[in-house]
Parts: C-alpha cells; structure tokens; sequence
C-alpha cells in the first residue's frame, strides 16, 4: 500500500516502517532526516518547516506513487514534518519494501530527491551565534511536473 502524509507531530518511525513490508520482500530501506546541530560550520539549535501542507499532501502522494511504479512495488510510505523541530528530530521519514535491495534503495531516494525538488516546504535554521535564515531552496516544479 502506497501511503504518503505530512504532519505537524514527531514522526514515529516504527509505524512508518509498519505501513510496508510483505512475505516476498527481501528488503527495507529507511530514510530518516534528522534536524542536525551544525550546518556550513554554525552550530544550529534547531529549524522550522513551513509550506503549503494540502498541496505538500498532493506532491507528496504523487512522489511515492511515481517511487512505486518506478521500483515495481506497492509498498512505499513517506512522512514530511511541519513546524518546529529540534535538533535530533525527524523531519521526513521514508520506508520502501521490495524483493530486492537495489528496488527498495533506489525508491527511497527517489522520494527523498524529489521531496528536496517538487515539495512546497521551505526550511528556516536557528542559529546559536546568529539570528535564524531561510535555507535556499529549489523552485518547486508545478503539479503533474516531471523531475528526474
């Protein structure tokens, strides 16, 4: 079952890894990104993730039905996170399952390049030397756009 959700909650990975899985798979893969404590050298206290969350919904169901029919497989599930986080926090949260390996890594990150491409989510860093900063992001491409 192809599941796609964004949330204004921490990511509980463990029912992320639930929604895949089935007795012919031979794989698991699962991407976490986590709020990290530097970046570009500057020590980060935390971030914030805004976007358009029912149009993120959208693109975001789209990316893991596309990750799927690319993979051959039927079980992919992904997570974005909105709002405030912490350093240590999951932001996004991929699983795919499949027969094979090379499947279930090539899917998972296939989401997660298109989520940094396609999804409306921007993200602001705060910093412990400085005030916080908009990252730059990409532009994201229009509905039904293909990418990669």
């Amino acid at each position: 079952m192809i599941w796609s959700a964004i949330t204004t909650s921490p990511i509980d990975t463990r029912e992320v890894l639930s929604r895949v899985g089935a007795e012919e798979d031979g794989a698991v893969a699962l991407f976490l990104g986590i709020v990290r404590n530097s970046n570009g050298g500057r020590p980060v206290s935390g971030m914030e993730y805004e976007g358009y969350a029912e149009m993120a919904r959208e693109q975001l169901a789209e990316i893991a039905g596309e990750a799927a029919e690319r993979a051959r497989t039927d079980r992919v599930a992904a997570v974005h996170r909105l709002g405030a986080l912490a350093v240590g926090e999951v932001s996004v949260a991929i699983a795919v399952s499949s027969p094979h390996r090379a499947q279930a890594f090539d899917a998972a990150r296939y989401v997660i390049e298109q989520i940094k491409v396609r999804l409306p989510v921007w993200k602001r860093e705060y910093y412990l030397d400085r005030d916080a900063e908009w990252l730059d992001g990409q532009v994201p491409v229009a509905h039904g756009g293909k990418v990669g």
